[in-house]
Order: structure tokens, then C-alpha cells, then sequence
């Protein structure tokens, strides 16, 4: 029995983990997936609209049956909340990310993500929601690890270095590389990209500061994010409106284009809102963004078997620094999380203490009370034939 218990309480406290982990796969393929059909010539305005649709299609039939008596009610405040929401995700980060990795490539724009644990935390502590005490081993922790991280995905940024064949690359991509493709960008195009992508990250850094603010006075976690998909979506029409003016741009049929849009918005906008507004809930938004310097590696990789990219030295002494980094700042959180587990338990014995202390004393002033009324009762006359004979 205590085998099982402590085997269900292991697997309780990997979930976080697990559930982060796996978003990064699917996140890495969304960026693969998305550049190839950006590359194909499908406006990402067009592409951001598809999968929040799609988002909130297959997100709405869950939220109405599964919420249906727990949904809260939406006031003007909350209903704001989420429209702002619904403005930086799927507008502002969306289309600034989409625009950014069109004129890069996969890899960097997963490196310039990286700055996202950076700046989420950086944010959380001005808005209250981070404490950093630097005597605390913790603290130091996870602001060493995000220095380290964030340096880590600016040096794999920076420097490139020599070539790394893989041993794949020859067999898989003897001739062609992805890499020879994008040689003719111009540093203008890249230095643009870039600027897009930092603006794409802040405004998704935003974003998870902003949804763990909502779910306290929204906790329906289904229905928070069919609402920010579906206002999304609507804010996404409008804005396409204004910068496509073809309607041939709309069209899209049963090839990558509509993969690009139904995986991204299933996989990267409706799971990855609601899990991550799970794991938020539990352990916090720079726990979430933590684990985003994964995603670079698994784009890396996968970018060398799919798209041929090439993989640099700097590419891979910068990994190792983001994981190191990465691991860090975990550390300090799982020791913050473990921290806060140890203070719960003598409040909730000393509350109890308290509270039966407390009942002790009003047992005994009560008994007390009665017999006081029973010797007042025995001495005050209660008839008058009582107080004639007294007299």
C-alpha cells in the first residue's frame, strides 16, 4: 500500500513536467510544419485566422459540456481580460512570430524565443507574482539560470561556427540543404526578422502573465480558452482584412496549408492554452516558460532530418548552456514548491490547534453560563406566592 502511495505521488509530481515536455514537441512541430507552408506562399495573417478557428472549433464542445456548472459568470473586467488575452496571443505573438520566422529560419527563431523565461520572469516580479530574496540559495538559482539561458540562446545567435555534419545528413539530404535556400537573405531581412521575433516574445511573456491573473477570478479553464481563441480569431479577420487585399489569400485546400492551420491551432493554440493553464495554475508562469529552451533543440534536430538545416558549433555549445540554464532555474522552483509544501502543514496543525483550543473554551465558559443560570433561577422567586412567603 505505501509502495502504491508513493508511487502515485512520484507520478503526480512528474505531470508538470511531463505535460511541459510533450508541449515542446508539439510546438516543434508547428514551427516545421508552419515554414514549410509560409515557404509555399500562405500569408501567416491567413494562417493565424485558420488556426484559431480551428482552436476554437474543437476547444467550444468540451468547455459546454464539461463547464456547463462551473463556468463562472463574465463581468466587463474579466471580459476585458480576456480580450486582451485575445490580442496578444493570437494577434500581436502570433503574427509577429509567423512574420519573423518567414524571413529566418526555424532554429533561430526558436533561439530568439528562448529570452521568453527571461522576460516572463523579469515580468512576474514587477507585477508581485515572483519573490526574489538573493539570500535565498533558490533566488539565485533560478536568476543565474535565466542569465545563463537567455546567454546560451544569444550565443547559438551570434556565433555559428563550423558545420557539425550529423551522421544522418548525408543519407537523408546528400545534395540539397535547407540552409543553401535561405544564403541569399539579406542581413536587412534578418536583423527585421529579428526585431519581430523579440516583439512576438515579449507580447507572449504578456500573455502568460495576464492568463494566470484571469484564472484567478476565471478558474473554467476550457471555456477561458475557447473565448480567447474564438476573440482571436475575430481580432485576426479584422487585422487580415486591413493587410491582405486579395481574396485568393483565403483560399486553402486539403495540402500543407490546411495541416499548417489544423495542427497549429489543435495542438498549438486549444492543448497548449489548456495546459498550460493547468501547469500554471499548480506552479506558476516562469515554471511554463521554463521549459521553452527545449523546443530549440527538437527544432534543431528535426529541422536537419526534414528541412536540411544545418546545425553549427555555436548552435550546440549554446544548447548546452540553455539546458544548464534551464535546469537551474527548475531547481530553484522545485525548491520554492517544496518550501512552500513544508509551510502549509504547521499552519494547517496550528489552525486546527487553535480552532480546538478555541472550542475547549467556549465548551467550558458555556457549561459555566449554565450553572450560573441554574443558581440564578434557584434563587429568584418565580411565582408571586413565592415572593409573598419570602416576605
Amino acid at each position: 500500500m505505501e509502495g502504491n502511495g508513493g508511487l502515485s505521488n512520484f507520478i503526480q509530481r512528474c505531470k508538470p513536467y511531463i505535460a511541459m515536455i510533450s508541449l515542446q514537441f508539439g510546438y516543434a512541430g508547428m514551427n516545421i510544419i508552419t515554414k514549410v507552408s509560409l515557404n509555399r506562399g500562405m500569408s501567416h495573417y491567413v494562417l493565424v485566422v485558420y488556426r484559431h478557428a480551428f482552436a476554437a472549433a474543437v476547444i467550444a464542445p468540451f468547455a459546454l459540456i464539461l463547464e456547463r456548472k462551473v463556468r463562472p459568470k463574465i463581468t466587463l473586467p474579466i471580459f476585458l481580460q480576456l480580450f486582451v488575452l485575445g490580442l496578444l496571443g493570437p494577434v500581436i505573438d502570433q503574427n509577429f512570430y509567423y512574420a519573423g520566422l518567414k524571413f529566418t529560419s526555424p532554429t533561430f527563431s526558436c533561439a530568439m524565443s528562448n529570452m521568453l523565461p527571461a522576460m516572463t520572469f523579469v515580468m512576474a516580479v514587477l507585477c508581485r507574482m515572483e519573490k526574489v530574496d538573493m539570500k535565498k540559495v533558490r533566488c539565485q538559482a533560478k536568476v543565474v539560470g535565466t542569465v545563463v539561458t537567455v546567454a546560451g540562446a544569444m550565443f547559438m545567435t551570434l556565433y555559428k561556427g563550423p558545420v557539425v555534419e550529423m551522421v544522418w545528413s548525408n543519407y537523408i539530404h546528400p545534395h540539397k540543404t535547407y540552409a543553401a535556400e535561405n544564403s541569399g537573405n539579406s542581413d536587412k531581412d534578418w536583423v527585421k526578422g529579428s526585431i519581430l521575433l523579440i516583439i512576438a516574445t515579449l507580447a507572449w511573456a504578456s500573455f502568460f502573465i495576464l492568463q494566470a491573473i484571469t484564472m484567478r477570478r476565471y478558474p473554467a479553464h476550457l471555456s477561458l480558452t475557447t473565448i480567447v481563441c474564438f476573440l482571436g480569431t475575430l481580432q485576426s479577420i479584422a487585422v487580415t482584412f486591413v493587410m491582405e487585399h486579395k481574396p485568393s489569400a483565403w483560399t486553402i485546400g486539403f495540402d500543407m496549408n490546411l495541416l499548417a492551420a489544423a495542427y497549429a491551432g489543435i495542438v498549438s493554440s486549444g492543448m497548449a492554452y489548456y495546459v498550460q493553464g493547468l501547469v500554471m495554475q499548480k506552479r506558476g508562469p516562469v515554471f511554463v516558460t521554463a521549459f521553452s529552451p527545449l523546443m530549440m533543440i527538437i527544432v534543431a534536430i528535426m529541422g536537419s532530418f526534414i528541412l536540411a538545416e544545418k546545425i553549427f558549433l555555436g548552435g550546440i555549445i549554446g544548447a548546452v548552456l540553455i539546458v544548464a540554464g534551464l535546469y537551474s532555474v527548475l531547481w530553484g522552483k522545485y525548491k520554492e514548491y517544496k518550501e512552500k509544501e513544508v509551510e502549509t502543514i504547521p499552519e494547517a496543525i496550528k489552525s486546527a490547534g487553535e480552532n480546538g483550543r478555541m472550542n475547549t473554551v467556549m465548551e467550558e465558559t458555556e457549561e459555566d453560563n449554565d450553572i450560573e443560570m441554574q443558581k440564578n433561577q434557584a434563587n429568584t422567586p418565580s411565582t408571586p406566592a413565592d415572593v409573598k412567603s419570602l416576605s
